[in-house]
């Protein structure tokens, strides 16, 4: 049976260990001997803008001995009316992976995943499990693990936040604490879902929306530009309601040993100060070079399931 990753929910806990470790392996050492997709074809379908989720499965798939089919935004016969049904059955007659960035409804990538083609959703409205799995591994490649950790969330809580909420939460003793705008949370189903899980393995998930009262000796503190990619805002004062959320020097008052992460594009200025962003606390841009560790890392489990981390060449 082909393997999807389509939402967070569709890993078992050994299968996300499993990726994440993989990530944090490629990124130490590279793809190495193995060629796990050899002789496969990955599609590679994005509607909307990227630079590093594309990149990464484009040089991923091609690391990893995989054939690369690229499409743009008009590229498909979906664009004069033929359905996502059928572009679908098509694609799995001719393809052996399908990554795909909507921005919109993930119910379109279930309605793609058919047949023996394994679908990857490089982003959809709701959430984007890829960068979680790539920020979880950039946290095993720094920290050696990521049980245990005390992560800061601050700005909006969009599909990237939705992601990180339901990965950290499947690990043990993770305190996860957000703080977003009102009105620009983590949906509350996906806290309660994540509370319970992370109340489960020994940790916690929580949100408020303000700045104050902040927790400290945070290990890492994370923010997301304010305008994520697809989305609009419905309150014409949305600056004003996100200003007091830019993360600044002022946090690590706080946290002095806290690392910094953002999942790029960054606005300095914005969501980040320029001192910060570019400071040296800040390990964004390992982590947005972790996004090609983790891609390899995802196709790979699509094509041949969970691998050891030390694993050399896979066949």
């Amino acid at each position: 049976m082909a393997r999807h990753l389509i939402c967070i929910d569709d890993l078992g806990d050994d299968d996300l260990r499993s990726i994440v470790a993989r990530g944090a392996h490629f990124g130490e050492h590279g793809a190495g001997d193995a060629r796990p997709l050899a002789g496969a074809v990955v599609g590679v379908h994005f509607r909307k803008t990227s630079t590093r989720t594309r990149t990464a499965f484009s040089s991923g798939t091609l690391r990893l001995g995989g054939h690369l089919v690229a499409y743009g935004p008009d590229d498909l016969q979906t664009n004069t009316g033929e359905t996502i049904a059928d572009t679908g059955r098509v694609f799995s007659r001719m393809l052996d992976v399908l990554v795909a960035r909507t921005a919109g409804d993930p119910l379109e990538l279930r309605e793609l995943a058919v047949g023996d083609m394994s679908v990857v959703n490089a982003m959809s409205a709701d959430e984007h499990p890829t960068q979680a799995l790539a920020d979880l591994s950039t946290l095993t490649w720094h920290f050696g693990g990521v049980s245990g950790l005390r992560v800061l969330y601050v700005g909006e809580g969009n599909n990237t936040a939705v992601a990180l909420v339901l990965a950290l939460s499947r690990y043990e003793r993770v305190r996860l604490e957000l703080r977003t705008p009102h009105g620009h949370g983590v949906p509350k189903e996906v806290m309660d879902r994540a509370a319970d899980v992370a109340a489960r393995n020994g940790g916690s998930v929580r949100q408020r929306h303000d700045m104050a009262d902040l927790p400290p000796a945070m290990d890492v503190i994370y923010t997301t530009r304010w305008q994520t990619t697809g989305t609009v805002k419905v309150h014409e004062d949305w600056r004003d309601r996100f200003a007091p959320f830019q993360v600044d020097s002022s946090l690590w008052r706080h946290s002095p040993r806290a690392v910094f992460m953002h999942d790029l594009p960054a606005h300095r200025g914005e969501e980040v100060t320029a001192e910060v962003l570019d400071g040296p606390a800040s390990i964004a841009f390992d982590q947005a070079a972790m996004k090609l560790a983790s891609a390899m890392a995802v196709l790979e489990w699509c094509r041949v399931g969970c691998v050891s981390p030390l694993a050399g060449a896979v066949g």
